[in-house]
């Protein structure tokens, strides 16, 4: 078993929000940057399909489970739901921008096709490291605040609302998989969850980098010019994924937990427009 777990006194607490339906999405939203634009829209797009895959790769190994755990598996659910509803409304907006994402809402599907005839437990394993990943980015789009500086205002609260809540549950899949493997070795937990990070790694990134480059592509910008400003905006500025660096490879570390790294201060910072939002029921099921 990992060394540490999810904090005894953590709530799991879904906020019921709804963003932008309303308005008109300028093209490139994001600080009226193609490439930031680009980064957050090829990643959103795998959102809504993604999120259902994680429900499910929980929900399957949820049996036997703590009471505790069982309640956050619940509060996780509601909260992967209500991206999902969000993702979905921000890519008709992205749609409506002028941009085919039909493209990669292909390559989504066609991934996901490939996992129907997997073991339920590496459903689970992939899901624990696109959690991690989640959680990774989130942390950046929040300790970075200056990086939506200048971003329309209703997209920037859709990416730190679900900053906050990916924050929030990010413990879930992992102590899920420590329950469905307990009673295997630490040996083969590892074995297990590192071959699968490493292969998530290896696809999900050359992806979304394709899918960027199809959407900057309908801007005029191709070849290396877009491969150059699309690495710089990864490892330069802001520099999302070199700064999540450190933290993705204590993965591999023997004792590793998600929780290892209390950041729920960065959720106290950033949550007070949202306390309207909560949901009564999900509070309340946290709380008992």
């Amino acid at each position: 078993m990992a060394k540490d777990k999810t904090p005894v006194d953590l709530e799991i607490t879904p906020r019921d929000r709804r963003f932008g339906r309303d308005t008109k999405q300028d093209r490139w939203w994001f600080n009226n940057d193609p490439i930031g634009t680009a980064f957050f829209n090829a990643l959103s797009v795998t959102f809504p399909r993604g999120e259902a895959y994680f429900i499910e790769a929980v929900k399957a190994h949820r049996d036997g489970v703590p009471p505790k755990l069982a309640r956050e598996i619940r509060a996780f659910v509601q909260q992967e739901v209500m991206h999902t509803r969000e993702h979905v409304a921000f890519n008709r907006k992205v749609s409506e921008t002028g941009y085919d994402i039909s493209p990669l809402e292909k390559v989504v599907e066609e991934s996901l096709e490939k996992t129907k005839d997997r073991p339920a437990i590496v459903d689970l394993a992939v899901t624990m490291a696109l959690e991690h990943y989640t959680a990774l980015l989130a942390q950046q789009i929040l300790t970075n605040g200056e990086a939506f500086e200048n971003a329309d205002p209703e997209w920037a609260d859709l990416w730190r609302w679900h900053a906050i809540e990916e924050i929030e549950h990010k413990g879930v899949a992992y102590d899920t998989w420590l329950h469905a493997t307990k009673d295997w070795s630490r040996w083969q937990r590892w074995k297990l969850k590192s071959r699968v990070m490493l292969l998530v790694t290896m696809m999900f990134w050359p992806k979304r980098v394709r899918g960027m480059k199809t959407l900057l592509a309908q801007d005029g910008i191709t070849g290396a010019r877009a491969m150059g400003r699309i690495l710089w905006f990864m490892f330069g500025k802001p520099g999302m994924l070199r700064k999540a660096l450190p933290q993705w490879l204590a993965y591999f570390l023997p004792g590793f937990h998600p929780w290892n790294h209390d950041d729920r201060e960065l959720i106290r910072l950033a949550d007070s427009d949202y306390s309207d939002a909560v949901m009564p029921a999900a509070e309340q099921a946290v709380a008992t």
